[in-house]
């Protein structure tokens, strides 16, 4: 009996191996979590595309991260259009195609996320900047793809940003005269009545 208690004791004792820390269950109260690093799920292949990326827009200042395996590159909103170009014509990222255009409302701003798609190498690359609550108007993009179109009036439809740009912003998705942005989380959809 005096082994299998010696076996609980070492089975009650913190292990500290990099395995034991990535699986780790959440710290409780007190306790720190420990540091997940944002650029441990990208590829070789994706830090290579990160770093290019981070090279090719150095003139705005760009912040790499990854969005799950997703390399992905930040940038100010005023950039949006010169950095979409740039990213598209150089060679070394020869993102061809917009893959997606989303809005994401984190109640105190939006954030615009740009999935992109280079075809020769195949490869996925995230763009993405911060647009504030007080000030929505985003350079539109439809000039560097025509798929932006739609995207973006479905943003100012459901979110109220505006693309600067943008060859026409009717509505989309809802009536002309609608009142609010039902993609918002401040909309009250618990109000809300059909006619």
């Amino acid at each position: 009996m005096a082994g299998s208690g010696e076996n609980q004791e070492a089975a009650s004792e913190p292990v500290d191996s990099p395995e034991s820390a990535a699986t780790s269950k959440p710290a409780g109260h007190g306790e720190e979590e420990p540091v997940v690093d944002p650029l441990a799920n990208l590829t070789s292949s994706g830090i290579a595309l990160l770093d290019v990326s981070l090279d090719v827009l150095k003139d705005f200042f760009p912040e790499g991260g990854a969005l799950d395996d997703i390399p992905q590159v930040s940038i100010s909103k005023e950039h949006t259009l010169e950095a979409c170009r740039l990213i598209k014509e150089d060679p070394r990222t020869a993102t061809e195609m917009l893959l997606c255009l989303a809005c994401v409302d984190y109640s105190e701003y939006f954030q615009m996320v740009y999935i992109l798609q280079s075809l020769k190498p195949e490869r996925t690359l995230v763009l993405r900047t911060t647009v504030p609550y007080l000030d929505t108007t985003v350079p539109s993009v439809t000039s560097v793809w025509r798929a932006a179109d739609w995207y973006e009036r479905e943003a100012h439809d459901l979110f109220g940003v505006s693309f600067d740009g943008h060859p026409d912003m009717s509505p989309l998705l809802l009536y002309e005269g609608f009142e609010g942005f039902p993609g918002r989380k401040e909309f009250p959809f618990n109000e809300y009545q059909e006619f």
